[in-house]
Order: C-alpha cells, then structure tokens, then sequence
C-alpha cells in the first residue's frame, strides 16, 4: 500500500526540508502527509508532494509568512501572481526603509548627532488649504505626494493664489494610524471649493533647518524635543515642516525642510 509513499524522513531529504519542519506544516495544515498509519502515527507522503515542500522552503527562505504561502499554494496562477507581488513590493519597502537607516547610521557613525541650529522664536498665524490623510510612519512620503498631487491642481483650478512653501503637518507622536496634512498658505478671504481650510495659531515656536534626505528628519526632531524638554516647555501639535527645497528642485542630499514646532511653558 505504501510501495509508493515516502517516510517522512525520505521526503524530508528530498525536499531539502528537516522531519520537525514538516511536522509544523502538518500541524498548520500547510502542508499534511497523504497518509498516516493510524498504529504507529507515522507520516508518508506522495512523491507529487515535493513540488508543494520545495516551494515552501523556497518562500520560508524569504522570509514569507506561513499564511501567505498557504493562500498562494491554494491559488490558481494569477491570484499567486497578485499574491507573490504584493509579497514583492512589501519587501522592496522594507528595504528603502532599510537603506535609509543604514545611511542615518553612517551619518551618525561619521559625525555624531548633526549640530542643529535650534531657535527661538514667533510665527504668525498661518491660514492654510489642506488635503488629509491617513497612513503609517512607512508612507508619509507616498501620502504627502498623493495629497500635493490633489492641493495643488485644486488651487489652481480655482484660481487661487499662494506662495511656496508647501507645508506638511503631522502628530507629535507617530502612530500606525495617523492622520497626516499637506498645506498651501492661502488669503484669508479665498475658500478654494472642496478644500479644507486650517489655520495654524501664531506664537512661540522651536525651529530647525533640515539641509537632507526626509528619511534623515528624525535627527532633526531629536535637536527640537532635546531643546523643548531642556528648555522646560510643552511641544504643541501638529509638526510643522516647511519644504524649502523640493524633490523636483534638488537631489535628495541637498534637500532643504524648515522644520517647527509649536511650544508652551509647561506647567505640570
């Protein structure tokens, strides 16, 4: 009956795979053995079965989840296709993200915390149209282009002046969820139609110039609050930054993001 049935540890060496492994696979119905001896509990599996094993060691190999190489094996060809690219694209945001730290490292590595010029100072009121979103610490740069990409061809549609910079707004305290704003100064009597309108109260702020990457902005957030908490004042929301020098205006080494924070005497 079993002429044609591999032991567990046969098709384990097969596939490249350890006996514990595929009893994990069994146990999370990711992969079950065609057949198990009911007297002595032993696992036998079908030669076909190795195309299935190999593929999950494969993808394990990368790091895939095990639900995800479930829904894929389950697939027809293009849902996997769909399935196994958004697994791509997952992994190539992992690693701009992890590129980005490698640089801040070397950064730091070089030249230890950047010496911010951090003031003190007063910004007026500021009376701004603003698009919303909401997103991850990982996609503030997609939303911010998503939401510049809807501001501004709304301002210009109803004629509305204004003059650069652009302005994002975001929470003291990053989240998974957080709602996030880009801002164009507006007059004060102009409403562009569909566009939120917020106004920014004046009054004493900490500032710094950021003169780099976005992906570098934390150092820049690191000299503020160190002043803020230093200095025994309360930040205030939302962040503010000021995109001096845009992506369509220099590479990313030269980009320049004046960056504000609202602050308070802190009475606690």
């Amino acid at each position: 009956m079993h002429d044609d049935l591999l032991t567990i540890g046969r098709f384990a060496r097969l596939c490249r795979l350890s006996v514990k492994q595929l009893r994990h696979y069994d146990e999370t119905g990711l992969l079950s053995p065609v057949h198990v001896d009911a007297g002595t509990g032993y696992r036998y599996y079908a030669p076909g079965q190795a195309r299935d094993a190999l593929t999950i060691a494969l993808l394990r190999d990368m790091d895939l989840p095990l639900a995800v190489i479930a829904r894929a094996l389950a697939a027809g060809p293009a849902s996997r296709a769909r399935i196994l690219r958004g697994e791509r694209d997952r992994l190539a945001e992992r690693i701009s993200r992890d590129r980005a730290r490698l640089a801040m490292l070397d950064r730091l590595a070089e030249d230890g915390l950047p010496g911010y010029r951090v003031t003190l100072g007063r910004e007026p009121e500021r009376r701004l149209a603003v698009v919303r979103a909401v997103c991850d610490p990982a996609g503030i740069g997609e939303r911010v282009a998503e939401c510049a990409g809807r501001l501004l061809p709304a301002l210009a549609a109803a004629g509305t002046g204004w003059e650069p910079p652009l302005w994002g707004l975001y929470p003291l305290d990053p989240a998974e969820r957080m709602e996030m704003a880009v801002g164009a100064p507006v007059p004060a009597e102009a409403a562009p139609p569909g566009l939120e309108r917020q106004v920014l109260p004046g009054g004493p702020v900490v500032e710094t110039v950021h003169t780099g990457p976005y992906a570098q902005l934390p150092l820049a957030y690191h000299a503020l609050l160190a002043t803020v908490h230093e200095r025994g004042l309360r930040p205030l929301a939302p962040a503010r930054e000021a995109y001096l020098v845009g992506p369509a205006e220099a590479p990313p080494e030269e980009l320049m993001t004046r960056v504000v924070i609202a602050v308070e005497e802190d009475r606690t």
